[in-house]
Formats: structure tokens, C-alpha cells, sequence
């Protein structure tokens, strides 16, 4: 049986003798997912991922510290809650294949963390990987995906983001059917974040198995350019433009987590990666050090208006609906008829920008508010047009409301 799941995970045929006979199961027939999918993520998930600032140097006292500041910051407040360790938590296996935490680095062990994040009203995340190794060389969950997931309802495990190194020959979907099967037979309700980097093009198979699902490689604080596997903020940006259909409530495009605070961008920057992510109804998972982040990266991460475009519960993502050379103009409907724009300035200098009703399929003598939503000024009776100077890598984001 085990041969046979290992075969199945790899999308490969299996035959098997029946009454004399031979039939060939596929992967797709013999895994079926007889539990839906629970709707655990109505809006983008909203949180703190220890990867971008840590990497694999992570121990159980920065994610304390870490659980104790989006606790006490306003981030809790502002709609985050998932505090997810990424790779590099586990150690080896036992002699029974059980999944041991690394306790040099997490001493009290992993249940007696994830009760301490959950005392702080929070949720909590874990990371593995769908190939025999994590991408940082840890036991992988390949062949363990039942054991794993039940040990992770153990300790009280709420999001699982699950990778794609070392996997050799595996089908994508097949593999992350398994995990979402061991998910829900674990006995408890597990968002699954599908961390495949969009290669076999997930946007077109993981709705019904995951709840999000990357879109790009991995993401490095900087503007544009390639570091590795890794690309920019505006190249990841790049990637996105199509995939507006694709996303929806508890069934989300993913970017790659947020690099704001971490010093690689300037403060325009961000607001701009901040705002766009938020226009792309893209999960708002913080990446930086929340026990020590400045004034500007909190007032960014909690921009409660920015975040309301983000979490709007009709769940549509942005189109870019105009582009001129270093100026693009992005938009998404909202619930209740408003909208969101945002102006978009990739140039080095300045620039005047404006959108008007006929991009936005409105009645050109509707009067709408026009909200910054970074400014906070709020204009009435606006009528045809919008816009403004728009800094450069800057961008201007409002909502517009019609006035009826």
C-alpha cells in the first residue's frame, strides 16, 4: 500500500489485480477528496511569517516575542492573526516516523508554543514540505503526510504552508491532494497555503484543495531585480496581471509574504507593495521583526483602510485596467458598489496621474467621495475624473463611494 500511495503522489498509474483482472487506478480517481474543503479563509489570511527576517535562524523565543507584539501593537487589532514558523523547526524523525521539533531551539516544545501563541487570542502556523527534505534540508513530509498532519492536530496546528523542495518526479496536485486528505482526517479544520511557486500553474487545479496558493517564487526586499530564486516586489507584481479570475473567498492567489519594515525598500516603497498586495486581495503576512519595527512600518502594516480593501468580503481581485509606460492604473470592485484604485507610478520622477469613469465602467455624470486612503483626505462630489501627483515608486490609492 505504501508503494501504491508513492506511485499515486506521483501522478503515475497504478495497476491493481481485482478478481483475476487488472485495473489501472490514476492518481486523480484513487485521490479524491471526499471532505470539502473547509471555509476557513472568507478574506486573505492576515499574519506574521518567520522566513523573510529569520530564515532557518528562528527559536522559540522570537516567536514569543513576536506573538507578544502583534498582540500588543495594534496588529491584533488591525486583523492579523496567524503567527507561522516557517522552515528549519524540525530535527529528525523518531523510530516511528514521528516529526521531532528541534529542541536546542524550542526547548519547551512545539504544543507548549502553540498554546502560548493561542493564550494571546492568536492563531498559529507550521511549515513543511510535500518532498522527502524541507528547502533547508529537515525531514520533509513525503510518505508521512497522515502522521504528520495528525501530529499537527495534536498540538493545535491552524495553518499548515506546505512546500516543494526535493520532490523529484511528484505531480504537483497529486501531492498536495494527499496532504489536504491528511488535513482533513486529521480531526482538526487546517487552512492549507499550496508553497509550489505557481511552476504547474496552480491557479488552475488547487482551488479545491488548498485555500491559497503561491503564484511566484519567492520574494526579496527590494524594489525590482533577482537575487537567486528570488525576484522583486514590482517583478513579483508583473506576475499577477492574468490571474484576477482565478482568486475568490477561501480560495486565494498568493505573492508571497510582505517585506515591509525590512529595510531594502524606502518608506514610498512600501506603502506602495503595501497597497498594491492589498489591491491583489493577497495574503498580508508580515515578514519583519514585529518586537522592534519603527513608526512608519506599524502605521503601514495597520493602515486600517487599506486593509478593509484587502479583507473586503467580495473577494474580487484588482485588474490592471491601464498602462503607459512607467504609469498603470489598477482597480477592484468592492461590496456595496464602491470601488478601489490605485494610481501607480513606477518612473523615477513625478508624475500626474488621473483615472476616469469610462475606465471604471461608471456613469460619466456620477458624483462620487473620494477617499485617500493614505492622506485620509476625503473629496465629495467628484464627477468624471481623479487624480494627483503621484511620487515617484509611489502610488495613490482611494475609494470611491457614489453618492446616490
Amino acid at each position: 500500500m505504501k508503494t501504491t500511495a508513492w506511485l499515486l503522489a506521483a501522478g503515475l498509474s497504478v495497476s491493481l489485480c481485482l478478481g483475476g483482472g487488472v485495473a489501472t487506478a490514476q492518481a486523480h480517481e484513487t485521490l479524491k477528496l471526499e471532505a470539502p474543503k473547509p471555509n476557513l479563509l472568507p478574506t486573505p489570511p492576515m499574519g506574521w511569517n518567520s522566513w523573510n527576517k529569520y530564515a532557518c535562524n528562528i527559536t522559540e523565543d522570537i516567536v514569543r516575542k513576536q506573538a507578544d507584539a502583534m498582540a500588543a501593537s495594534g496588529l491584533k487589532d488591525a486583523g492579523y492573526q496567524y503567527i507561522v514558523i516557517d522552515d528549519c523547526w524540525q530535527k529528525s524523525r523518531d523510530a516511528d516516523g514521528n516529526i521531532q521539533v528541534n529542541l536546542e531551539r524550542f526547548p519547551s516544545g512545539m504544543k507548549a508554543l502553540i498554546d502560548y501563541v493561542h493564550s494571546k487570542g492568536l492563531k498559529f502556523g507550521l511549515y513543511s514540505d510535500a518532498g522527502s527534505l524541507t528547502c533547508g534540508g529537515r525531514p520533509g513530509s513525503a510518505g508521512h503526510e497522515f502522521q504528520d498532519a495528525r501530529q499537527y492536530a495534536r498540538w493545535g496546528v491552524d495553518y499548515l504552508k506546505y512546500d516543494w523542495c526535493y520532490t523529484g518526479t511528484r505531480d504537483a496536485e497529486a501531492a498536495y491532494t494527499i496532504m489536504a486528505k491528511a488535513l482533513r482526517e486529521s480531526g482538526r479544520d487546517i487552512v492549507l497555503s499550496i508553497c509550489e511557486w505557481g511552476d504547474n500553474y496552480p491557479q488552475r487545479w488547487a482551488a479545491p484543495i488548498g485555500h491559497l496558493w503561491r503564484t511566484t517564487g519567492d520574494i526579496y526586499d527590494a524594489w525590482e531585480g533577482k537575487k537567486g530564486y528570488s525576484i522583486g516586489m514590482v517583478n513579483i507584481l508583473d506576475k499577477q496581471v492574468d490571474l484576477w479570475r482565478y482568486s475568490g473567498p477561501n480560495r486565494w492567489n498568493d505573492p508571497d509574504m510582505l517585506e515591509v519594515g525590512n529595510g531594502g525598500m524606502t518608506t514610498t516603497e512600501y506603502e506602495s507593495h503595501f497597497s498594491l498586495w492589498a489591491m491583489l486581495a493577497a495574503p498580508l503576512i508580515a515578514g519583519n521583526d514585529l518586537s522592534t519595527m519603527d513608526a512608519d512600518t506599524l502605521r503601514i502594516l495597520t493602515n486600517k483602510d487599506v486593509i478593509a480593501v484587502d479583507q473586503d468580503p467580495l473577494g474580487q481581485q484588482a485588474k490592471r485596467i491601464w498602462k503607459e509606460g512607467d504609469l498603470e492604473i489598477w482597480a477592484r470592485p468592492l461590496k456595496g458598489g464602491d470601488q478601489a484604485v490605485v494610481l501607480f507610478n513606477r518612473g523615477a520622477a513625478p508624475a500626474e496621474m488621473s483615472v476616469t469613469w469610462e475606465q471604471l465602467n461608471l456613469p460619466a455624470g456620477l458624483k462620487v467621495q473620494v477617499k485617500d486612503l493614505w492622506s485620509k483626505k476625503v473629496t465629495k462630489n467628484v464627477k468624471a475624473r481623479f487624480g494627483g501627483t503621484v511620487a515617484s515608486h509611489g502610488v495613490i490609492m482611494v475609494r470611491l463611494t457614489p453618492i446616490i
